[in-house]
């Protein structure tokens, strides 16, 4: 009886371990490296599912063994002391062969994956200089004098070479489903090179910081477009140009919980000239790529609003801003502390990733980015606004913002296409 209640209790913790396993096989893990999308991806995969082989072969052979001598050896009643040894050289030679044997199936395919993916990128590879910054990243593209931010556009097909460097203190860069991470280090170059799958369909995909790097580490994402080479074409064209204005309306979307009702934008055609190829957002089957950080609370701005993007430049042009940022096409505007807003309205998010890049998160980016994300050096612009770093309220004096230039800026920026 006593036996039959243990192989009970055996079988029922089974039956529970494989009901975790099945639930877990169930759920979506976006952010995935088993589904890896370029031949980098591709050689970790494969070398992962090697090794995991070899492990499941070992692991099952030495339980096996240790289980039959754990019931073929065990203690039964009426059992004499056995003899006692004291070293057997033949078995001490085969429990040392043997487990260097398995390391050499493990360490060959080790070796060769480490020397490919350590190799110098092919000639005619894209470059791009990846710069890390607390707490965003700055993306160049040195062969079409591109320079932008939090968002990269690479064409499939294409081998593309990322050049990393810090501008601060140590980052990681990595994009889970396209390839390997590595670190950005100060005054270090560091390289790592992928070509996404020619077959790929134009996707959205999320790049994260994953070396602890300070207060808003959790919140230096950025993201990757694999898009089709003539896109990419289109879109390399779009952005070797100045900023500008949208001729068309820009639609404004619901706020988002606990966010201000979006600024109206009012658009200023400057010409016809028609902006290229953009990601099509709000796409369902890139939600997971989507940000979805809740508005901080306490803050508000005011309803009702209309920005006007003329309006909005003046205000921008003689605004700190100009202090940090670049535009090409405002000559004003052409300092490189912060992030490039060239062609600002097309990017999907705003905060390296924190929020959607919609009027609503705008507005109130600016007026208080030290609130929306923590430790950010761009200062506190709306009026009466208190500073967290400064611990002080926003004055005039101090060039404080009211909502009307804030909606007005918002206007300008949205309208940078």
């Amino acid at each position: 009886m006593k036996g039959n209640f243990r192989l009970r209790r055996i079988a029922s913790f089974g039956m529970l371990a494989v009901l975790a396993l099945a639930l877990a096989a169930c759920e979506q893990h976006p952010n995935t490296t088993f589904s890896p999308h370029s031949d980098y991806g591709l050689a970790i995969d494969f070398l992962w599912d090697r090794l995991l082989l070899l492990a499941t072969i070992v692991f099952v052979l030495v339980e096996s063994a240790l289980i039959y001598i754990v019931f073929r050896y065990r203690k039964r009643e009426g059992d004499q002391r056995p003899p006692q040894t004291h070293g057997n050289v033949v078995i001490e030679i085969f429990w040392t062969l043997i487990p260097a044997f398995i390391l050499l199936f493990i360490a060959v395919p080790t070796v060769r994956t480490i020397f490919k993916t350590q190799a110098k990128a092919v000639a005619g590879a894209l470059q791009i200089e990846v710069i890390g910054h607390q707490w965003w990243w700055e993306f160049r593209y040195p062969e079409y004098g591109i320079i932008t931010a939090n968002e990269i556009y690479i064409p499939t097909g294409r081998t593309v070479n990322f050049k990393l460097t810090s501008n601060d203190v140590i980052h990681s860069f990595w994009a889970p489903q396209l390839g390997g991470k590595r670190d950005l280090i100060t005054n270090r170059t560091n390289y790592i090179w992928l070509t996404p799958d020619s077959t790929m369909q134009p996707a959205e995909w999320n790049g994260f910081c994953t070396e602890y790097c300070g207060t808003s580490h959790g919140k230096m994402r950025f993201r990757v477009f694999t898009v089709k080479p003539d896109q990419f074409a289109s879109w390399v064209a779009k952005e070797r140009g100045p900023a500008v204005f949208g001729a068309t309306a820009i639609p404004t979307p619901a706020p988002a919980a606990g966010a201000a009702t979006p600024a109206m934008i009012v658009p200023v055609s400057e010409g016809s000239a028609e902006p290229g190829y953009t990601f099509p957002a709000n796409q369902p089957e890139f939600d997971y790529a989507k940000p979805h950080t809740p508005v901080p609370a306490g803050m508000t701005f005011t309803r009702g609003l209309t920005g006007n993007a003329h309006r909005g430049q003046q205000v921008y042009s003689s605004a700190a801003c100009i202090g940090c940022h670049a535009i090409a096409g405002n000559p004003a505007s052409m300092a490189n502390i912060g992030p490039n807003l060239t062609h600002f309205g097309s990017r999907a998010t705003i905060g390296a990733g924190s929020f959607p890049n919609t009027p609503a998160y705008l507005a109130l980016w600016i007026k208080n980015a030290r609130v929306m994300k923590p430790g950010v050096i761009m200062p506190t612009l709306g009026m009466n606004e208190f500073d967290p770093v400064l611990k002080t309220q926003v004055t005039k004096a101090q060039g404080g913002l009211d909502d009307q230039q804030i909606a007005d800026i918002v206007a300008y920026l949205s309208a940078l296409k």
